[in-house]
């Protein structure tokens, strides 16, 4: 049998062995199944089956191919650290179904594949990708270069994006990558600048089951190294050799990098490694920052699963028409959706890759020589990024303008600039020199640059990135210059940078002895603008930038003619002046699944009222909306505006206005001729505006007479308000009205809302500030998992007698506050920092309430009602946000 493993004769390429003995052998098929993607798509057939890879380790796998017999390029793709194949088994089916025969399988010790976690072992993981490439060599189905050589790609996301690189370097018989959200180095991403990350490294060897699951001298390393809080030389060479840079000179295949931003395990330097190292050996290499990462925020999974798609179709298939996209992309947030809670998302891309250094712009810092401390034990630590968060990472909040990170005072030194007089967009690795001395041997610092609003107060730690520094022999001190993380953050005009050298970090080991450290500047701050980066991403519809009239003229007429096609429906006599009203709504979230992103929804808004919806991520908020407004159609229950049903196209939608993604502005024009060009887009009579009502509502003032260019965010965002009230629609749909506005201009906003209900019209917001809802708003929808939880006037919801705020102290375990939850009289219960937040049902009361609390042994401080808007809404979702 002709078997290819990878050789360790120096960088030498993979030599072949001839060997029954190694070969991969089939021990067991589990037969086939059929799924079918659409009415057009072909079949997806699935074959699992356990293969031998030797020294008794077997590796569970599944092969997918679809259409007809002929040959087709394979695809093998690879799953993240913790999972299995099955994790990968969508994006498998979704390009078995684009004609590629792919396989996937569970890397050792993951899944049912047995063997020890090697964190891709040349001798282990990588060899049994060589040996996979064998197996797919001998399938009918395959694409052959050559006899035992077929056409392959690979990919895969974080441990599987690591294995693509490694493959790449290590089997020649790879054609093309496309690893995302992965190392190029990991004794770099675990010791960067010779500090441990501690927090990540325990996630990483808890997450496998433990350190006896991996192979001994991992095992080992890691025990070592917790246990001195040090790396050592050792440690660091043995993580380097399993690193994709032990063999980067050997990676010449095309190879499309998709890191992530929120990423405080893999930073977006792991991508600029990989990427300049496999561009110099002659490879195309495009580059992909994504909103997500392993701190959370959104993975974009859809766009890069069609973005790899194509790359496979160019560099598989051959097929020179594929648009593989941008050579350099960047995702951008502007403020939050609440109706889902995700990020909304903006792109940016550039016709090269610039780095992490390009368009230098000096920014002057000025602050004194400081002394501070290391405590002992380095307790308190400062916080910065939480790693094993998900969705819910911190990193997700800071990209939205939420400053959560934590320095304690007499633990860093600051420096600050002056207020920034224009916007300034920092895409790379901002640097600076300092100077460190130490009363150690040794220093250990944080470097964080913050984006510090006007007040001086409010400060935000972008994407929540630290860069960790052990500075040796730094008693008699010394010159450093320190690389910040790279980031891609916009500072508004009138911000100011502040330079934070902290000497401790949650997520690092610091040195336990005390010391005392002193700072001081020598140089400014030098941050990359990467100005070359200014197209709008070939992804987003280009009218949202650039041709927000061309794209209220295409609506029209879509609208038009969806009205032509859209069969009358009878309008209801009772709801003539019900401005909405929503009965037993559902969506699946496609026609073959039995999920449902909206289900038996149903409730009912007045005249006058301002309506706050609000849910935890995936409640079905946006869903709900999208089919208000006509966008799509539901699965069942109905959806009347005045008693009309709404349709794509309905007629009745004219008496909806909607304020929801934002709107784009000619930047050269006024913000008056800006709306009038807007309503003249629309064709109805230009009385029919009210332009001057919408205005005085909005409280625009002299501004209007500018040019748009001119505006701050938050008068931008008054001026898409006022777009959304022209005409005065009777009802108006508002998303996120206060994002990007500082707190008097977010109570002027209230006032707007509270002005334009006043007149007997009505307001659907939806926000992610609970404070501010319970404010401006007169009833809420609260929905959770696609159903209703609670609907009622504000009052009702957040004063209502049922919840209850217990006092214990110290947070109660998961066990207990389960054994609460369960009492005969509690609805739900979630626990708070101090004791448990408890709502009544209706046959519970507080006494009962205390005398069960007391027989469970539960230490009760203290109980009385809860009347925050925020914690009722906790306690109605019980906990899922």
């Amino acid at each position: 049998m002709d078997l290819r493993l990878p050789g360790w004769r120096g960088l030498g390429r993979p030599r072949r062995l001839l060997t029954a003995a190694a070969a991969v052998v089939v021990l067991a098929a589990a037969g086939t199944w059929t799924a079918v993607a659409s009415d057009d798509a072909p079949a997806v057939h699935r074959a699992d089956r356990v293969m031998a890879v030797g020294d008794g380790v077997r590796i569970d796998t599944s092969y997918f191919t679809s259409g007809s017999d002929g040959r087709r390029p394979a695809v093998l793709l690879a799953h993240g650290f913790g999972g299995s194949k099955d994790d990968v088994r969508a994006q498998a089916e979704d390009l078995a179904a684009d004609g590629y025969a792919v396989l996937t399988w569970s890397a050792r010790g993951f899944g049912r594949s047995t063997g020890k976690v090697g964190l891709n072992d040349p001798k282990a993981e990588v060899a049994d990708v060589s040996k996979l490439i064998d197996w797919l060599a001998k399938q009918p189905q395959v694409q052959l270069d050559k006899t035992g050589d077929p056409r392959v790609g690979m990919s895969g996301a974080s441990y599987g994006g690591a294995i693509s690189l490694l493959a790449a370097g290590y089997d020649d018989r790879v054609d093309a990558i496309a690893p995302a959200i992965t190392y190029w180095n990991l004794a770099d991403a675990l010791f960067p600048n010779g500090v441990f990350k501690k927090l990540w490294a325990g996630v990483f060897f808890n997450t496998a089951g433990g350190c006896d699951k991996f192979e001994a001298q991992l095992c080992e390393m890691y025990d070592r190294v917790a246990e001195s809080g040090t790396p050592d030389a050792e440690a660091r060479q043995l993580l380097e050799e399993r690193s994709p840079s032990a063999v980067g000179d050997r990676i010449k295949v095309p190879t499309l990098l998709m890191q992530g931003q929120t990423d405080s395990l893999f930073p977006l330097g792991q991508a600029d490694a990989a990427a300049k190292a496999i561009r110099a050996n002659g490879a195309p290499v495009d580059v992909d920052w994504i909103a997500g990462g392993h701190d959370g925020g959104d993975m974009e999974e859809s766009r890069l699963h069609a973005r790899v798609d194509s790359w496979f179709d160019r560099y598989l298939k051959d097929d020179k028409s594929a648009d593989t996209g941008p050579a350099f992309r960047i995702t951008r947030t502007g403020g939050v959706d609440s109706t889902d809670g995700e990020a909304m998302l903006r792109g940016a891309s550039g016709d090269t890759y610039p780095g992490l250094e390009s368009g230098q712009r000096s920014i002057a810092l000025t602050g004194r020589e400081q002394t501070f401390d290391n405590p002992a034990g380095a307790n308190p630590p400062a916080i910065s990024a939480l790693p094993g968060l998900g969705g819910g990472g911190l990193a997700q909040l800071s990209s939205l303008g939420v400053g959560i990170s934590l320095d304690f005072p007499g633990q860093y030194a600051s420096f600050e600039s002056a207020p920034v007089g224009d916007d300034l967009r920092i895409t790379g690795s901002p640097t600076v020199t300092v100077h460190v001395k130490s009363t150690g041997d040794d220093a250990v610092l944080f470097g964080k640059v913050y984006d510090v609003g006007p007040d001086g107060t409010q400060q935000v730690l972008p994407s929540q990135l630290v860069t960790p520094l052990r500075i040796e022999d730094a008693k008699t001190g010394k010159d450093v210059k320190i690389t910040l993380p790279a980031i891609d953050h916009n500072v508004d005009k009138g911000h100011s940078l502040r330079l934070v050298l902290s000497s401790t970090d949650l997520g690092y080991a610091s040195p336990a002895a005390p010391a005392k450290y002193t700072v001081s500047l020598k140089s400014d701050l030098s941050v990359p603008t990467a100005s070359g980066v200014t197209t709008a991403a070939a992804a987003l519809p280009s009218w949202v930038w650039w041709l927000p009239l061309a794209g209220a003229v295409i609506a029209l007429a879509l609208l038009l003619t969806a009205r032509r096609r859209t069969a009358t429906v009878p309008a209801d006599p009772e709801l003539t002046e019900v401005p909405l009203q929503i009965t037993d709504l559902s969506k699946r979230y496609s026609k073959s699944s039995d999920r449902y992103a909206v289900r038996d929804l149903s409730f009912r808004v007045e005249k006058g009222q301002v309506l706050g919806l609000l849910g935890p991520n995936g409640a079905g908020k946006t869903t709900t909306l999208r089919m208000l407004m006509g966008l799509i159609t539901p699965d069942g229950g109905e959806i009347r505006v005045f008693g009309h049903a709404v349709r794509p196209g309905s007629p009745v939608l004219s008496r909806v206005g909607a304020f929801v993604e934002g709107a784009g502005f000619l930047p050269h024009l006024s913000g008056r001729e800006n709306l009038e060009l807007y309503w003249a887009a629309t064709g109805r009579p230009a009385e029919d505006a009210h332009i001057e009502e919408a205005l005085e509502i909005a409280g625009l003032g002299d501004a209007l007479a500018r040019a748009v260019r001119t505006y701050s965010q938050g008068m931008r965002q008054r001026l898409a308000i006022a777009q959304a009230m022209l005409g005065l629609p009777d009802l108006l749909i508002l998303d996120e009205p206060t994002n990007g506005l500082d707190p008097p201009q977010i109570r002027e906003m209230r006032e707007v809302m509270i002005r334009y209900a006043a007149a007997g019209r009505t307001v659907i917001v939806s926000s992610h500030l609970l404070a501010e809802v319970e404010q401006s708003c007169t009833h809420l929808v609260v929905m959770d998992r696609g159903r209703l939880v609670q609907a009622g006037p504000v009052g009702e919801i957040v004063g209502s007698g049922d919840t209850l705020l217990v006092g214990t102290g110290t947070p109660l375990e998961g066990p207990v506050v389960d054994k609460i939850a369960a009492l005969p009289g509690v609805a739900s219960a979630v626990s708070t920092d101090d004791g448990l937040l408890i709502r009544l049902d209706a046959d519970g009361t507080p006494n009962h309430l205390i005398a069960e609390l007391v027989r469970l042994d539960v230490p009760v401080h203290s109980v009385g009602p809860h009347r925050r808007l925020e914690d009722a809404f906790l306690t109605l979702i019980g906990g899922s946000a």
